[in-house]
C-alpha cells in the first residue's frame, strides 16, 4: 500500500506539467507505399525523442484515431517516457485499422522505421522493441501488429477498446485470423475500457482468451470514473507505469552492440491475478500471486506484480461507494442538449467572435438527464481540457482555434474539434466526465481571396535560442503558426527552440507553417504556406 501510495502522490504532483505546452515533435517523414484515402497523399509519421536520451530503448506507435495525440503529447507521459528512454511516434492520418498483412501495411512500417532513423540519427530505431498504442475504432490494430511481430513487441496497448480476438472491433468489420501458429504468448498487453462506456460483451473476450491461451499475459483496467473519448493523467502515469513495468520484465540485461534485441518472454504464473472489475461491486476477491489466487482464475486478469495489482485495486477503490454526479455545458448562457443516441452526446454550432476565432463554453454540473443545472455535485468546479482537433485553451470559459501540424488538407478532420469537461470528485461524488464536439466550417470559401506573404527563413546555428516570424495577410488579417517538425515551439509571434537530444543528427530540418481562417462570409481561408530551414552545428 506504501507504493500506492507514492503512486498517487506522484501523480498529483506532476499534475502542474498539464497546464505546459509538450508539443514538439523533432522529425517527420511521409509512408512510402500508403495512400490516406482521408487525405488522398500519404500519412506522415512524427517522431519524439527524449531531450536527454542517449539510447532508444523502445518506441510507441500511435496511429491517428483521437486520443492517441492526447497521450502522447501529456506532458506527464513524456516525463515519464523520458526517464526510461521511450521515443514516441505518431502518425497521422491512420490507416488499415486491420493491420492486414497482406495490405502491406508492415512493409511501410518497417519503412518509416528504418527512415526516422536515418533522418534522426538513432539508428536502433529501426529494430528497436515496438508498442502499439489504439485507441476505439484503432485498438484492434495493436493486438494484431503483436500478433504478426511478436519477437519485436515489447507490450500492447488497446485503449478504449478491444480484446484480443475480439468480436466487437472498435471499426465494426470483421478481426483478422491469426492462423493456428500464431500467438501472442508472453507479451504483456493491457486492455482499458471506462466506466462510463461499460459493456460486458467488450470484456468477457478478453476472459475467454486468458483461458484459451493460458501463456498469455492480459492485463485489464476499468478506467473507473472516465469514459471513451478521454484520457486522465492518472490514467496516462498507469499507463507509464506499465510500460515500465515491461522495460523491467522483458529487456536482457545485456545486448551486444548492434544486435537486434532479444525480448525475454513474460510468463504469466510468476505474476499476479486481481478480480475483474464489476459495476457497484462491494466485496473482491483479494489480489494475490498467480498461484495463490484463492478467487475464480476465470473471472480474473494477469499483473506484472504485487504493485500492478494493488494500484489497480486502488484505482476501483477511489471511485467505489461514491455519488454519481453529471456534466453538460453552457453556450451563450443556454445549457445544450444532450442526446444519448449519439456517441458524443453533446454538439453545438460554432459561434466564433469577431476575430472569427475565439468561442466560449462553460462546463456545469446538470441533474441526471442532463436538462437542467443542479446543486448535487463536488466542492470543486469542472474544467474542459482538449482531447483532440485544432484547438487551443484560453482560459475556463474561452477556446480560440489553432490548426497543427496534422495539417490543413485532411477532408475529414480538419474542421472536427473535441473537448472535455471532466471533475475529479471529492469524498462524496464520484469522478466524472462529459465529451462534447462540434465542427467549425472548414474552409472559408466565400468572399474576399486572402493570402499569405511568408519570407524564407535562414539556418541558424545549434544554441539559437529564439527568431521572429513575419508572414502576413494582404487583407490584414494576423497570421498564426504552427511548427510541423523540428525541435521548436511557437510562443507569439517567434519560433522557441526546445532542447535537442544528444544524438540527432545535424543538420537538423525544421518546417514551420503559416496561416490564416478568414472569417465566415467575409474573407476565405489562405492556402496556409510552409517554410523550411536547417539547425546546423
Amino acid at each position: 500500500m506504501m507504493k500506492c501510495r507514492f503512486y498517487l502522490v506522484l501523480i498529483f504532483a506532476i499534475l502542474s506539467f498539464s497546464k505546459l505546452t509538450a508539443a514538439e515533435w523533432q522529425w517527420s517523414v511521409q509512408i512510402p507505399g500508403i495512400i490516406s484515402k482521408e487525405t488522398n497523399d500519404h500519412p506522415q509519421a512524427f517522431l519524439w525523442i527524449p531531450s536527454d536520451c542517449n539510447r532508444v530503448k523502445a518506441v510507441m506507435v500511435g496511429i491517428h484515431n483521437m486520443t492517441e495525440e492526447t497521450l502522447f503529447e501529456n506532458p506527464l507521459f513524456r516525463k515519464e517516457m523520458a526517464e526510461v528512454g521511450i521515443g514516441l511516434v505518431w502518425i497521422t492520418p491512420g490507416w488499415d485499422q486491420q493491420w492486414d498483412v497482406k495490405s502491406r501495411s508492415q512493409e511501410a512500417f518497417d519503412k518509416m522505421l528504418e527512415d526516422l532513423a536515418s533522418v534522426s540519427g538513432y539508428s536502433e530505431l529501426k529494430d528497436a522493441p515496438v508498442i502499439p498504442f489504439g485507441h476505439s475504432a484503432m485498438a484492434t490494430f495493436p493486438w494484431n501488429f503483436a500478433a504478426w511481430n511478436p519477437e519485436r513487441t515489447l507490450a500492447v496497448i488497446s485503449f478504449h477498446g478491444d480484446a484480443p480476438r475480439t468480436n466487437l472491433t472498435g471499426y465494426g468489420r470483421e478481426n483478422l485470423e491469426w492462423g493456428r501458429n500464431r500467438n501472442i504468448d508472453g507479451i504483456p498487453g493491457l486492455m482499458i475500457e471506462g466506466e462510463y462506456e461499460w459493456w460486458e460483451a467488450r470484456v468477457n473476450p478478453a476472459l475467454a482468451f486468458r483461458m484459451m491461451y493460458p501463456e498469455s499475459c492480459i492485463s485489464f483496467l476499468c478506467d473507473a470514473g472516465r469514459g471513451h473519448f478521454d484520457i486522465a493523467d492518472r490514467t496516462a502515469a498507469y499507463i507509464a507505469l506499465f510500460l515500465k513495468k515491461a522495460l523491467k520484465y522483458r529487456l536482457p540485461e545485456t545486448t551486444e552492440k548492434g544486435d537486434p534485441m532479444q525480448l525475454k518472454k513474460v510468463n504469466p504464473q510468476e505474476g499476479w491475478l486481481a478480480e475483474r472489475w464489476h459495476p457497484n461491486q462491494k466485496k473482491r476477491a483479494k489480489a494475490a500471486p498467480y498461484t495463490q489466487y484463492k478467487g475464480d482464475p476465470h473471472d480474473a486478469f494477469w499483473y506484472f506484480d504485487r504493485e500492478m495489482a494493488e494500484i489497480t485495486e486502488e484505482r476501483y477503490r477511489q471511485e467505489r461507494g461514491k455519488k454519481p454526479q453529471y456534466l453538460g455545458f453552457m453556450q451563450n448562457g443556454q445549457l445544450l442538449s444532450y442526446n444519448p443516441q449519439s456517441h458524443v452526446r453533446i454538439s453545438a454550432r460554432f459561434l466564433p467572435e469577431e476575430d472569427g476565432l475565439t468561442f466560449h463554453l462553460k462546463a456545469v454540473y446538470t441533474d441526471s438527464l442532463h436538462t437542467a443545472l443542479s446543486d448535487e455535485h463536488a466542492s470543486t468546479p469542472p474544467e474542459i481540457t482538449r482531447i483532440c482537433g485544432p484547438v487551443q485553451k484560453v482560459n475556463d470559459t474561452t477556446f480560440t482555434v489553432r490548426f497543427y501540424r496534422m495539417g490543413m488538407y485532411n477532408t475529414r478532420r480538419t474542421g472536427d474539434i473535441c473537448l472535455l469537461a471532466s471533475n475529479d470528485g471529492d469524498k462524496s461524488y464520484k469522478s466524472t466526465v462529459q465529451e462534447f464536439s462540434f465542427r467549425i466550417p472548414y474552409r472559408n470559401t466565400e468572399g474576399k481571396r486572402q493570402h499569405i506573404l511568408f519570407p524564407g527563413i535562414d539556418d541558424v546555428k545549434e544554441g539559437t535560442e529564439s527568431i521572429p516570424l513575419h508572414a502576413t495577410s494582404d487583407c490584414g488579417l494576423p497570421v498564426y503558426y504552427y511548427v510541423k517538425e523540428g525541435p521548436a515551439e511557437i510562443a507569439d509571434d517567434k519560433l522557441i527552440f526546445t532542447s535537442i537530444p544528444p544524438r540527432s543528427k545535424f543538420p537538423l530540418k525544421v518546417t514551420v507553417v503559416a496561416w490564416q481562417y478568414g472569417h465566415a462570409g467575409k474573407i476565405q481561408t489562405a492556402e496556409p504556406v510552409e517554410r523550411s530551414f536547417f539547425i546546423y552545428r
